[in-house]
C-alpha cells in the first residue's frame, strides 16, 4: 500500500507558505491512490519554548486549518501526535539507538534554530530528527510530502530505515520517498525575498496569515518589500530581484497559472499597479478557508472527536508494528 504521512507543528497560525506549500497538496493526495496520515505533530512543537496553557488550542486550530483548506476526515487520517504518543516516543528511542551522532551533527536546521546558543538548547531539538524518524517509519509510510528545509531530514529517516532492516537483517521499513510538489513549494517573507514565509517570524508583516481577514491581507500586501523596476517581460528577468519573484510566485500558484503567463500580463507594470490585484487574488483564495476555520473553531467538541477518532485509526495502524519492532529487536514482551 502506498502509505502518505505528513504533518505540521502548532506552533503560531499556519500561513500562506504553509498553505501553498503543504496544505493544497494534501488535499489533492487525497484522490490519488494513496493511504493518508495528516498529522498535527505537537510533540515537536516542545522542543523550544511554548506556551503550554494554549498548546492544546493551537493544536485546535492547527487541525481547523487543515479542514478548512479541504483535508477530509473521511478520505484521511487526521489525528495529533500526542494521541499516540507512547508508540511514537518507544519508536524514537530504538532509532536513537542506532542513530549516529555525525549525522545528527550535520543537520543544518538544528543549527539554524539553536544558533549561537547550540551548548543551552534542549536534547530533544537536537534529537527531532528521530522523532521525526519514527513518524514516518511507525506508520511505514511510502511517500512523505516535504519542504526543501525537511528533505535532509527524509534522507536520514530512510538512512534510519535502511540501517534497522540491516542490523536486524530484514526488510521491514520501507524508503520513505519525498514528494516535492507544486511552482511554489517554497514562499518567501513579505519582507524579505531571500528568507522563507515563516509562522515564527517576528513581524506578522512578513507572512499572509491564514486567518488574516480581507483589509489585513491586502495592508500585507501593500507594505510588501520589492524593488524600484517596473515587472520584467520574461521569468528570467526575475533573477535578481527576489521579491518580485515571490510576489509572481505568489500569484501564479493562487490563479492556477503559469508564472510566464503573469510576467508577460503584468509586464511593464509598477507595483502600485500589481499589488491590488495581487491582493484580489490572496483574498479570494484565502477567505473561504478564514471563513470555514472560523466556523469550525466556534465548535471545538467536533474537532476534538475528528481528532480523537483519527487517533484511534492511527493506534490502529502504528501497534501492529510496534509489536513487530519489538519481537525484531528481541524485547521481552
Amino acid at each position: 500500500m502506498r502509505r502518505i504521512l505528513s504533518g505540521m507543528q502548532p506552533t503560531n497560525r499556519l500561513q500562506l507558505g504553509n498553505y501553498l506549500g503543504a496544505l493544497r497538496n494534501w488535499v489533492a493526495l487525497q484522490d490519488q491512490n494513496y493511504q493518508c496520515l495528516y498529522c498535527v505533530v505537537d510533540m515537536h512543537a516542545i522542543t523550544q519554548p511554548y506556551d503550554a496553557a494554549t498548546l492544546a488550542q493551537s493544536t485546535r486550530e492547527a487541525a481547523a486549518a487543515y479542514i478548512a483548506a479541504g483535508v477530509d476526515p473521511k478520505k484521511c487520517i487526521l489525528f495529533v501526535q500526542s494521541a499516540v504518543a507512547d508508540l511514537h516516543a518507544e519508536l524514537m528511542w530504538y532509532l536513537a539507538t542506532m542513530t549516529q551522532i555525525g549525522k545528527l551533527n550535520r543537520m543544518t536546521q538544528f543549527k539554524d534554530k539553536a544558533g549561537k546558543d547550540s551548548e543551552r538548547v534542549g536534547l530533544g531539538l537536537y534529537a527531532y530528527p528521530v522523532l521525526m524518524a519514527a513518524d514516518i517509519l511507525l506508520y511505514k509510510a511510502t511517500h512523505v510530502p516535504v519542504g526543501h528545509d525537511q528533505k535532509q531530514h527524509l534522507e536520514l529517516a530512510r538512512e534510519i530505515a535502511a540501517t534497522f532492516n540491516h542490523r536486524y537483517g530484514q526488510d521491514f521499513f520501507p524508503q520513505p520517498e519525498p514528494q516535492i510538489l507544486g511552482e511554489a513549494t517554497r514562499v518567501m517573507s513579505l519582507r524579505d525575498g531571500t528568507q522563507k514565509m515563516s509562522k515564527s517570524d517576528p513581524s506578522d508583516l512578513s507572512r499572509i496569515n491564514l486567518t488574516d481577514d480581507a483589509d489585513m491581507i491586502a495592508d500585507k500586501i501593500k507594505r510588501a518589500k520589492t524593488d524600484p523596476h517596473p515587472l520584467p517581460d520574461t521569468v528570467e528577468g526575475l533573477a535578481g530581484r527576489p521579491e518580485a519573484d515571490n510576489l509572481l510566485t505568489i500569484y501564479a500558484a493562487l490563479s492556477g497559472r503559469a508564472k510566464a503567463d503573469v510576467v508577460a500580463e503584468f509586464a511593464g507594470q509598477q507595483f502600485s499597479q500589481f499589488k491590488p490585484k495581487l491582493a484580489e487574488v490572496c483574498v479570494a483564495a484565502l477567505s473561504p478557508i478564514t471563513a470555514r476555520m472560523r466556523e469550525l473553531l466556534q465548535d471545538p467538541a467536533e474537532i476534538d472527536a475528528i481528532l480523537r477518532d483519527g487517533g484511534s485509526q492511527a493506534r490502529e495502524i502504528g501497534a501492529p508494528v510496534m509489536a513487530d519492532v519489538r519481537k525484531i529487536m528481541g524485547l521481552w514482551s
